[in-house]
């Protein structure tokens, strides 16, 4: 997340921060922490003006951690739901590894207003049998965002963080945590579990898969969590992944006529696909339908990434006629680059046909 977020760190955005610590420590001075924090702003990246966040108000806030930690706890709910509270726990992650009980107390806390996820990795990182410790017992919270953050601070490579390597080596460790949260009906906790498996399935497949197979899978939830921790098995057409969900291992099927509508497009654009689908055996086949966009990085090297397009029964002998529309719109995650670029369409982990078309920026 590049421009959007860290536009977020700006002068207006300090300048309320300052007001906020002033109400509840009258020795902050806010003219003063406004100067020091954006100096250079500019040329800092969404992360380093998190850090120098953190930094700047280690020097602004009581020198005796605990003291600091009281006065943030007060101002961190004028910050709810917003990607600035981050900062918070970033300061814990930082600054707190000499008070662990009030640094986890903290992180539990903040994760309420802004994901904890990032900071506790750093105790994980310094002593992770006594922080998972901590975790599992916040697996069983009634809060949905302390649950979500004991599996997603856990994870073995967490997305913008540092890989744990003693997890991704012993997936044993947080298992534990996941067990716990395997019947979760809060989305937001699925999704982390999910992810957690998914992270695994790339590291340990074989271990994961004997996770989800020892699950009850009749709960909705749980069938949840492992349809989306096994989508990465799925899509590259893991046979054993497929067998879960009793998708055909060895499908017969034939795909003619890949179309575009027009194979030139222009950033903002929509491609416009469609083909033709038929079976060539005598018994039903279950089928999950993906497409792969194959981008043009700027070295000109194409880099795929897959798109669900859907699950269906494929009758015997059966065509069906398939349409999908894809835009073109750069996100703060993906930059697209003109040239060449490719559409694949993947049907139960196998490619069945590619096609070429030209993207203008």
């Amino acid at each position: 997340m590049a421009d959007a977020l860290k536009d977020m760190f700006s002068k207006k955005f300090y300048e309320r921060l300052a007001l906020e610590f002033n109400k509840v420590d009258k020795n902050f001075h806010p003219d003063k922490f406004v100067k020091d924090v954006i100096k250079n702003i500019d040329s800092l990246s969404l992360n380093q003006r998190m850090r120098n966040t953190s930094m700047v108000l280690k020097q602004h806030l009581p020198s005796d951690y605990k003291k600091a930690i009281d006065i943030m706890w007060e101002v961190i709910p004028e910050f709810k739901s917003s990607y600035t509270a981050l900062l918070f726990p970033d300061f814990v992650g930082q600054y707190g590894h000499t008070d662990f009980k009030l640094s986890m107390d903290a992180l539990k806390y903040f994760t309420q207003f802004g994901s904890s996820e990032f900071a506790v990795r750093e105790f994980l990182k310094r002593d992770l049998e006594k922080t998972l410790a901590v975790m599992k017992k916040w697996s069983e919270d009634k809060s949905y965002h302390i649950r979500r953050l004991s599996s997603e601070g856990s994870r073995p490579r967490l997305p913008w963080s540092f890989n744990i390597q003693a997890i991704a080596n012993n997936p044993e460790y947080t298992r534990p945590i996941l067990e716990r949260l395997k019947t979760d009906s809060e989305l937001y906790v699925k999704k982390s579990v999910a992810n957690h498996l998914n992270d695994f399935s790339r590291i340990n497949p074989d271990w994961m898969l004997n996770v989800i197979n020892a699950w009850d899978k009749k709960n909705s939830d749980t069938a949840w969590i492992v349809k989306h921790a096994s989508r990465t098995l799925i899509k590259n057409g893991d046979a054993r992944s497929l067998a879960i969900f009793h998708y055909e291992k060895s499908p017969s099927l034939k795909v003619e006529n890949l179309k575009f509508e027009k194979f030139k497009i222009n950033l903002g654009e929509s491609l416009q696909f469609s083909f033709d689908l038929t079976s060539q055996k005598s018994t039903s086949q279950k089928l999950v339908i993906d497409f792969v966009v194959h981008y043009q990085k700027k070295s000109t090297v194409l880099v795929p990434k897959v798109f669900k397009l859907k699950d269906l029964y494929l009758k015997s002998q059966q065509t069906i006629s398939i349409e999908k529309s894809h835009r073109f719109i750069d996100f703060t995650t993906r930059k697209h680059y003109p040239g060449k670029h490719m559409l694949e369409i993947m049907i139960n982990g196998k490619s069945y046909g590619k096609k070429e078309f030209v993207l203008f920026t």
